[in-house]
């Protein structure tokens, strides 16, 4: 009997150590930018949204290549008949019974509304291309001057209701489709928007929608879902967001009754609130693994698959001069750069000779990181391991550095100022070992650094105030074309912000995307990768695990790389 009292007792107690059982805590680096589902392009915001707004299908678990119903009741094939024998024409059986977290009912018409506003919002800089270019066939609705291109009559007829049906046509094949709906094919209420000012899914419309400053939606900082949570409150002063369980939710109910994600660039802060249990999971940067070993009742998961590049370094072609301190004088005369530096290649190339790739990668990230050779991460199908690459090598830096404008680069120099977001270890360790290895090769050659918030990072950007800046790549959908579109098209994420277009890449990439046989595909991405290598538009360093520190006490914790972050609806502390 007092055996069992004791054991009884000893789980009383194990269950009495879990603080705020009934809400899972983040602690995480980056700052939530929005919550509109097509207007943020960043991990933090895409990873909130996911856990309030739903997709018609979604991946099973933690594959990459396997799928499940989710709105819709199917997942499209061609065996099944919801893919046609042409691979142009993909049909979604919606769900019945759902409902948003405003009570009102979903339709198809509410997913086709959700599709074609993703699809005509198209913000500079934002995820809208992920849908345009298989259903639109151009990666924008807008040309690099601004004027609207898109078609929208014909857009609208290539998304339509049929029935219980959503029927989509593509342009042309397009090889990793049903992953890019698996990941980006939020649904929204069209009554809800229209009634709060948003597009009303009118093609008279939509002209006003396209491209809105992001404060100016009310679907900036309120959300209607019809997911497992919704929004309580966003404190952008706290930097804070909290779900709320949606309690009328069509699937399996959540254990958790709230979730509070919390911004927190400092890895002490983060790694106080662990130790305390005040946070259940906490983002930890590689070089500061060790400091979070050994915390009681904490344990870290490591080595999670990541579909990521990152750190990388992007050169900046067409730089903002206008009250732009980064640039220094604005000329190239030792005390500055001007404005168009980095569009001469022996410039990027002699960067990219005189990073030390080995350094960040053993001092680093403790040689956990695969050294990226190229964009593509080496478990995506296209990425080729004799690709031609860079490594650290300081007398062909010389040499390029020697070349580069004629010579005046090498008897000038030069002074700027590389950028990274605060909060990233691993971005700021690769800015200092860039620093460092082009300071060593001229003593008129001076790099500054300087962190930079997330959210003004972001703005700096896409405003090309940044003469180089460190970030990275995590896949939008598991696939070669996502990353030598991000990397090296003209209108890809990086590209478009670094002003670098090459036309012989972007026809080889479009090219490629509609290739179906894997063999032609992976013979077109060997000719992109080497192309991309002489170019030399970023520096690629390595494709990095993930890693978190977590209480104990989590349960149902999976990971997938694709996901950018937590599936809350399966977690648990009980």
């Amino acid at each position: 009997m007092k055996l069992l009292l004791a054991v009884l007792l000893g789980a009383s107690s194990a269950r009495a150590a879990v603080k705020n059982p009934d809400m899972f805590t983040v602690a995480q680096i980056d700052e939530i930018t929005s919550l509109d589902p097509v207007f943020p392009y960043d991990n933090a915001s895409q990873n909130t949204i996911w856990n309030v707004y739903e997709t018609l299908i979604s991946f099973d678990g933690s594959s990459l290549s396997k799928f499940v119903p989710k709105l819709s009741t199917k997942v499209p094939s061609v065996a099944n008949k919801l893919i046609s024998a042409d691979g142009l024409t993909y049909r979604f059986p919606i769900r019945k019974g759902v409902k948003f977290q405003d009570g009102t009912p979903m339709t198809p018409e509410d997913v086709r509304y959700s599709l074609l506003r993703f699809m005509i919002t198209d913000r500079a800089g934002g995820p809208s291309a992920l849908l345009l270019e298989p259903i639109a066939g151009a990666p924008a609705t807008r040309d690099s001057s601004g004027k609207l291109t898109l078609d929208y009559t014909a857009l609208a007829k290539a998304v339509r209701v049929e029935g219980d049906q959503v029927v989509v046509r593509l342009s042309r094949p397009f090889a990793p489709f049903l992953a890019i709906m698996a990941r980006w094919s939020y649904v929204e209420s069209k009554a809800w928007a229209a009634t709060h000012g948003e597009w009303d899914g009118s093609e008279t419309r939509w002209k006003e929608f396209n491209d809105p400053p992001k404060e100016k939606s009310f679907f900036y900082e309120h959300m209607n879902g019809t997911g497992p949570f919704g929004l309580e409150r966003w404190d952008r002063t706290g930097k804070y967001v909290l779900l709320t369980r949606n309690d009328g939710y069509w699937g399996k109910k959540p254990a958790l009754k709230r979730v509070l994600i919390k911004t927190l660039t400092e890895f002490n802060d983060r790694k106080l609130m662990l130790a305390a249990g005040d946070a259940d999971l906490i983002d930890v940067p590689r070089p500061l693994v060790t400091l979070a070993q050994g915390i009681p009742q904490t344990h870290l998961v490591d080595g999670l698959p990541r579909l990521v590049t990152d750190p990388a370094l992007y050169f900046t072609f067409k730089i903002n001069p206008s009250g732009n301190p980064d640039i220094g004088s604005g000329k190239l005369d030792g005390d500055g750069i001007p404005p168009d530096f980095f569009t001469d290649a022996d410039v990027r190339q002699g960067f990219s000779y005189a990073f030390d790739y080995d350094a960040l990668l053993k001092d680093t990230f403790k040689g956990t990181a695969k050294r990226a050779i190229g964009p593509i991460p080496p478990v995506i199908p296209g990425y080729d391991a004799k690709q031609p690459h860079y490594d650290y090598d300081p007398k062909k830096a010389e040499e390029h550095f020697r070349k580069a404008w004629g010579g005046a680069v090498w008897d000038k120099g030069f002074r700027f100022t590389l950028t990274y977001n605060v909060g990233s270890e691993n971005r700021q360790a690769a800015c200092q070992i860039l620093k460092k290895g082009v300071e060593a090769l001229n003593p008129k050659f001076r790099v500054d650094l300087r962190g930079v918030e997330w959210a003004s990072f972001l703005d700096k950007t896409q405003r090309r105030l940044m003469p180089i800046f460190s970030r990275g790549w995590y896949a939008d959908y598991p696939d070669a074309h996502n990353f030598v579109y991000a990397f090296y098209h003209s209108q890809g994420r990086y590209p478009s912000a670094q002003g670098f277009s090459d036309p012989e890449l972007d026809r080889l990439i479009e090219q490629a995307v509609r290739q179906t046989s894997p063999v032609a595909r992976a013979a077109l991405y060997k000719k992109i990768l080497k192309l991309g290598f002489e170019r030399a538009p970023a520096i690629m360093t390595v494709h990095p695990v993930g890693v978190y520190a977590m209480r104990d006490w989590v349960k149902g914790f999976y990971d997938n790389p694709v996901l950018l972050g937590l599936d809350y609806s399966t977690l648990d502390k009980k």
